[in-house]
């Protein structure tokens, strides 16, 4: 993640042969995008349906989709880009009340959702585990997988739901993140110390 730094750091790691960065806020995503095109971009921040205009088309992967409301959104304007948006759907599997992501039970309808829907295609789930507990942490990890193996074996619609990826784990917990599965790892503040 390149949250926390500027323009000259996100150039450095560039030259050093990073390729994919991430931006939780639109305004911050829209400049660093604009001035490093060639680097994949990926969007992690709540989605606001006003500025989705902001980052769709742009990210090469939406990590934070969390209602139906975003994905009608975020699907008609990727279908006035003329494009195929990849994202994830944001899945609050620990029940902490100020993480954002849908609850469990929710995802069989947003996935319902987005089968009907042109302009978008569910790569996978992310998730983000409860700070301080690398027990708490593991749970929310394995429950993540686990939902994401039941659904996906239900659920595959080529083009429109895969459900192949696992975006989860940081900087204090990525490796138990990785054990536990995860295809994507969201690593700021290890990098850029």
């Amino acid at each position: 993640m390149s949250k926390t730094v500027g323009l000259p750091e996100v150039a450095e790691a560039l030259a050093a042969g990073q390729q994919d960065f991430a931006e939780n806020r639109t305004a911050l995503f829209k400049e660093k995008q604009a001035a490093f095109p060639q680097a994949r971009w990926h969007f992690i921040g709540s989605i606001q349906t006003n500025k989705i205009k902001d980052f769709a088309g742009r990210a090469a992967l939406v990590h934070s989709l969390a209602s139906e409301r975003a994905l009608r959104a975020l699907a008609r304007r990727a279908q006035a880009l003329d494009l195929q948006q990849d994202v994830l759907i944001e899945v609050n599997v620990s029940g902490e009340e100020r993480k954002d992501g849908i609850q469990p039970a929710l995802l069989p309808a947003l996935l319902e959702a987005a089968r009907e829907l042109e302009g978008l295609r569910i790569r996978g789930l992310m998730t983000m585990a409860p700070q301080g507990d690398p027990a708490r942490a593991r749970a929310a990890f394995r429950a993540l997988r686990l939902l994401r193996d039941e659904h996906a074996a239900t659920g595959y619609v080529p083009g429109r739901v895969e459900l192949s990826e696992l975006s989860m784990g940081m900087s204090e917990d990525y490796s138990l993140a990785v054990e536990e599965g995860a295809t994507i790892v969201r690593i700021g503040r290890t990098i850029w110390a």
